[in-house]
């Protein structure tokens, strides 16, 4: 990730600010979508065939049931009007790092932050429908920030199950593929969830290749999985947290993908897919 200030946004690349429970002999993933898309059965109850009595709807399938789980859309549609705001230094405890960025975009204009909401916003209502309490950092795609340090704030204070972090990188154009980065140990609070963040990485990891066709990148990590100590939203988070980069926006063929609304549906789903098979391991 390459968080740069408002004051270099021509350059800009992407900055800092991000299954159990399946029926034993299917493909999670296929278990998954049928079961986002399946209508509600109705079931009549033994011995009334034949009579009047209105049918009774079979409970929902809610596989995520009491879990909390918080998505970070990366960086903010005003950002790019707030300099002094976002330029703002604030305290990762490995270094000083500015408050936000205004993140990349496609070489058509197609901002990463528009992007980072949309999926988000898709993921959210997957989750919500699978029975999950869902938090977001940020309320629209038109105001500035938060700051990293709050946005993992916000998934610690809701002690969430687990906190994504969504991106989409702005590396060179022959560069392409999608990671997952994920936290290391700094002597700091972020250290009791290291394992499990990297449990939650490769579950994501896993379902965001199966089900979106992506490739791991092809010039960071690897394997698709990347571990940093420079990120706020990781060092600072005591949830189990990740970072997802779905991909180069500046890549022509990525690009186009991301800027297809089913494709960024497919995302959100991998996404889910993931989330839920670390959350039901």
């Amino acid at each position: 990730m390459r968080a740069l200030p408002v004051s270099v946004l021509a350059l800009c690349g992407l900055a800092v600010s991000a299954c159990g429970g399946a029926l034993p002999g299917a493909p999670v993933a296929d278990q998954m979508a049928r079961r986002d898309a399946a209508p509600t059965v109705s079931a009549e109850p033994a011995g009334t065939a034949g009579s009047a009595r209105p049918a009774e709807k079979a409970p929902l399938v809610r596989p995520l049931e009491g879990r909390v789980v918080v998505i970070d859309p990366g960086h903010n549609g005003g950002n790019a009007r707030a300099p002094k705001e976002i330029n703002r230094k604030v305290n990762v405890l490995t270094q000083w790092k500015s408050c936000d960025t205004t993140g990349t975009s496609t070489n058509s204009g197609y901002p990463e932050a528009a992007f980072t909401w949309d999926v988000s916003k898709r993921l959210r209502k997957i989750l919500k429908k699978r029975g999950a309490t869902v938090k977001l950092t940020r309320p629209n795609n038109t105001g500035v920030g938060p700051c990293i340090t709050e946005r993992a704030a916000i998934a610690n204070r809701l002690k969430a199950d687990a906190a994504i972090s969504v991106h989409a990188d702005g590396s060179a154009p022959g560069n392409r593929g999608f990671h997952v980065i994920m936290p290391k140990k700094i002597g700091g609070p972020v250290d009791p969830v290291v394992g499990e963040s990297a449990k939650l990485g490769k579950a994501v990891r896993d379902a965001f290749r199966k089900d979106t066709g992506l490739p791991y990148s092809t010039y960071i990590g690897k394997k698709g999985l990347d571990y940093r100590s420079d990120l706020g939203g990781l060092n600072l988070s005591t949830v189990p947290k990740i970072f997802i980069e779905a991909g180069n926006m500046r890549n022509a063929g990525e690009a186009a993908k991301f800027r297809d609304p089913r494709f960024r549906q497919k995302i959100a789903l991998a996404l889910a897919n993931g989330l839920q098979h670390y959350l039901n391991a």
